[in-house]
């Protein structure tokens, strides 16, 4: 059973498939990187599901935070690299300090911040390695609802109706519990 963060280490460290994504986007050496959304919530509720095999991802989200160079053309010419170490993974590479431009909002401070402003609480987790290759963790809207299989919308997706209707759309569209009939939505 999962109930704490040493619980999520402990099992990303067991995956060595996730490991080596980890070890992938470390070697770009990006300024406040991490592999963050589906990547970790994904893990967790396989283990809670007690599935055997990893559910498919869409994608595999590296972001970074780098205000000195926010051409987009970066991004995609990061993913090539990593397309380069581990081909056939579906990399998906963003950089923070241009991001609030797309979704039409005030600038992120920080890759945690953007983070900390996805839809779902239980997506908005990070994890990366640190210099010495530590696991870390990061999950600015706690654990405790991924841990709980329970989706709902963080603080910044509640502030109006237009973003409580986007996380309610979100939630159609995504159809989690096709895949993980445990987890429970709560909808506003």
């Amino acid at each position: 059973m999962l109930s704490s963060e040493a619980d999520v280490i402990k099992i990303i460290e067991e995956d060595v498939w996730m490991m080596t994504i980890l070890r992938a986007a470390k070697s770009l050496h990006l300024p406040d990187w991490w592999i963050c959304a589906g990547f970790v919530r994904s893990k967790i509720w396989d283990c809670l599901h007690n599935f055997s095999q990893r559910t498919p991802l869409p994608d595999i989200d590296v972001i970074y935070f780098d205000e000195s160079c926010i051409e987009e053309s970066m991004e995609k010419e990061l993913e090539k690299e990593l397309n380069n170490i581990i081909p056939h993974v579906p990399w998906s590479v963003k950089n923070e300090a241009r991001m609030h431009r797309v979704n039409g909002i005030s600038p992120y401070t920080s890759s945690v911040d953007a983070i900390s402003k996805f839809p779902e609480t239980a997506t908005a987790l990070g994890v990366k390695l640190d210099q010495n290759d530590r696991l870390l963790l990061t999950y600015p809207c706690g654990l405790e609802d991924v841990i709980n299989m329970r989706v709902k919308p963080t603080s910044f997706f509640i502030e109006t109706e237009e973003k409580r209707a986007i996380f309610n759309i979100r939630m159609k569209q995504k159809d989690w519990i096709a895949t993980w009939n445990r987890v429970e939505y709560v909808c506003v």
